[in-house]
């Protein structure tokens, strides 16, 4: 089973005598370790697989976690039983079979990021978006430290954290009410009712008998109190392994934090630390500029990547005038490389710190014809329009969704309020049905002024008249404009935005209740069966959750240094590398120590750039970058020096500027070439 590792490799997946922390580098096959190990505990060590769970970070991971285990296991179905999923995927699995121990009816809702937003924005009385994400922020790293509102409100240091405070604790009682929960709710709660039932959480210890945990530096505290009140307890041997790599910790602006790694050793002693240093993804050269520039910070644990892969190319170092000058010089540097090396455009990567930077480089690479895709960005169906109008989908094909209900009966708002809202909440948590069900309970009326109630049943018979509807007509396709003119989306749109604005959104709306009238009539061609409303809204949901499992395309990867984290490319350009920028300048008023450990992070960051690559790397800066409409003067980063290329192959230079004659002039020379072989 363990055919193919290292040493350390092996044994990691072999320690099964307690607590194990594997420390593994970038490269170093985390993933390989964990699965084998999964398999190893299955096959070789009688654990059956329903009492086996790994945790991680992303449905993505999560996914190919479990189809690479399928694939080790004699018997493939055993990886079905397994608990192979997300953090919050299995409070999700938590809270759904003990709702009940949490005064929640079963079919609470998990409110998204807009429904959110939309409650913060009612309750902090307030349009400013800033403000309201400020805040949503504050709420989300108070419930991730397992802070609750009052210590909230203790602890604020200035009056805008105590309005925040105060917003929090109303937040709370309004989301008590709806019977819902939000994202940090779905960690929070588990261990909220782990510390106060001995017996539900004897219950869950004896069901995952053995737990791994993949990218443990990026755990936050409530993320790390699950873990523990999940392997330990009286008389109980902690049997977990927890793999990360703490000079990858870069998420502590979202809770994270490399404490927990310091904590791990003090809360259980027997601790067994093993290190991955071999690299398997990338050139020497690369990785002795990664180890010099981590060297910088303070070491939790020693550690050296090293690689069999050969000293490789030296890395370059590019200097460019201005910000236009980087993003057309990449453009042309990377379709030259690719055309010299006969190479895919998906061998390339183009890394930078933030999101503002990437559009000057897109137009280069449109202008240069170079297909591209971009990670993190929205995706059509995360468009607030969309999202308004599926919810109405939605609603009409489980009347049972409740922040589907939530979200229609306000948009657009036709008379129901918070209070309203909040009333109606309470009313379905006593009779343990869903909001829509709550607005036609007998005795509804005694808590709801007739003026509040109206405008929820006018609403409510207007769903069932959808629904009625589409059950007669069977498919979706005559609904929409149905639905549409009833609600009068676009005169919503032109009331709450611009003309320009509302103009954009309305034709989003228009492109996608024509996809879904095409997809309803069974395509253009007719071939595909007529679709009903609750196919089409499960067909919405699931692209919404399965969106980039297609096959990746021939493109070049366009992505901040946060989202790159865990690829790997071939080729990599990691631009804009300037103070400011890379370090980030951050808020320059901060006391000091908190100043050294956003540089720390920093430096954490550009190391995670740097080993992105597999064979080449290039960076580059601007003396010049635009802010605004203004040119400022820019310093090449301290990052580019501690990378220590001057001690060997490959200083700091000047771009070589190759404009698109001599540039031609190469290609026709290169053409000439005989081919190898």
């Amino acid at each position: 089973m363990s055919h193919g590792l290292n040493t350390p490799q092996r044994d990691a997946v072999h320690y099964l005598d307690g607590p194990c922390l594997v420390l593994a580098g970038a490269g170093s096959g985390k993933t390989r370790v964990i699965t084998q190990k999964i398999a190893h505990l299955i096959e070789a060590c009688g654990y059956d697989a329903k009492n086996v769970a790994a945790l991680t970070f992303t449905n993505k991971a999560a996914l190919e976690m479990q189809e690479r285990i399928a694939k080790l296991l004699q018997e493939p179905r055993q990886a079905r039983q397994l608990t192979v999923s997300t953090f919050h995927s299995l409070g999700v699995k938590i809270l759904r079979q003990e709702a009940k121990s949490l005064g929640l009816k079963d079919r609470f809702s998990i409110m998204d990021s807009d429904d959110c937003f939309s409650l913060v924005q009612d309750l902090a009385i307030t349009t400013d978006k800033q403000l309201i994400r400020r805040i949503q922020s504050a709420m989300s790293l108070w419930k991730n430290g397992l802070i609750e509102p009052d210590a909230a409100l203790h602890q604020a240091r200035d009056e805008d954290e105590a309005q925040a405070a105060r917003i929090y604790r109303n937040y709370v009682a309004t989301l008590s009410a709806y019977q819902a929960v939000d994202f940090d709710d779905l960690i929070r709660l588990p261990v909220e009712l782990f510390r106060n039932d001995d017996a539900v959480r004897d219950k869950w210890q004896r069901r995952l008998r053995y737990l791994l945990v993949d990218e443990y530096q990026d755990t936050n505290t409530c993320q790390y109190e699950l873990v523990k009140l999940l392997v330990s307890g009286p008389g109980k041997k902690p049997m977990f392994t927890a793999v990360g790599d703490d000079d990858q910790a870069i998420y502590a602006w979202r809770g994270a934090t490399t404490e927990n790694l310091k904590t791990l050793q003090v809360d259980f002693p027997d601790l067994k630390i093993i290190k991955l240093e071999q690299n398997y993804r990338s050139t020497t050269r690369i990785l002795q500029a990664a180890n010099a520039v981590i060297s910088n910070n303070p070491k939790l644990f020693e550690k050296e990547l090293w690689s069999e892969h050969g000293l490789g190319e030296p890395i370059k170092v590019l200097g460019m005038q201005d910000d236009e000058q980087e993003a057309e010089q990449i453009a042309i540097m990377l379709s030259a490389h690719r055309f010299e090396r006969r190479t895919q455009y998906s061998d390339y990567a183009i890394l930078y710190r933030g999101n503002h930077q990437a559009r000057v480089i897109e137009q280069a690479l449109r202008k240069e014809r170079i297909p591209y895709t971009i990670s993190g960005g929205q995706s059509f169906f995360d468009k607030a329009e969309i999202k308004d109008i599926v919810s109405y989908l939605r609603l009409v094909a489980n009347q049972d969704d409740d922040p589907a209900f939530i979200r229609a009966v306000t948009t657009p708002k036709r008379g129901v309020g918070q209070s309203t809202l909040e009333t109606l909440g309470k009313v379905a948590g006593q009779w343990q049905c869903s909001l829509f069900e709550a607005v036609f309970k007998g005795g509804i009326e005694a808590q709801l002024a007739e003026r509040q109630l109206h405008p929820l049943r006018a609403f409510c018979t207007f769903i069932n008249q959808l629904e009625a509807h589409a059950h007669r007509e069977g498919h979706a396709a005559g609904l929409l404009d149905d639905m549409m003119k009833e609600i009068n989306y676009e005169g919503y749109l032109y009331d709450n935005f611009d003309d320009r604005q509302a103009q954009g959104k309305w034709q989003n709306v228009i492109d996608f209740t024509a996809w879904l009238k095409e997809k309803g009539s069974g395509g253009k061609d007719g071939s595909d069966a007529e679709k009903s409303l609750l196919d089409l809204t499960q067909m919405v949901a699931l692209m919404t959750m399965l969106e980039g499992r297609d096959e990746e395309p021939d493109a070049v990867r366009m992505s901040t240094l946060h989202a790159s984290k865990g690829l790997e490319f071939p080729h990599v350009f990691l631009v804009g590398v300037e103070e400011g920028i890379l370090p980030h300048k951050g808020d320059p008023d901060a006391p000091v120590e908190t100043l050294g450990a956003r540089i720390e992070e920093e430096r954490r960051l550009m190391y995670v750039g740097i080993t992105r690559a597999q064979r080449t790397l290039q960076i580059t800066w601007c003396k010049k970058r635009k802010r605004a409409r203004e040119s400022v003067h820019c310093d090449i980063s301290r990052f580019i020096k501690e990378m220590k290329l001057d001690e060997g192959d490959a200083a700091p230079t000047e771009a070589e500027i190759i404009t698109p004659q001599e540039r031609l002039a190469r290609l026709k020379g290169l053409l000439a070439k005989p081919r190898a072989g």
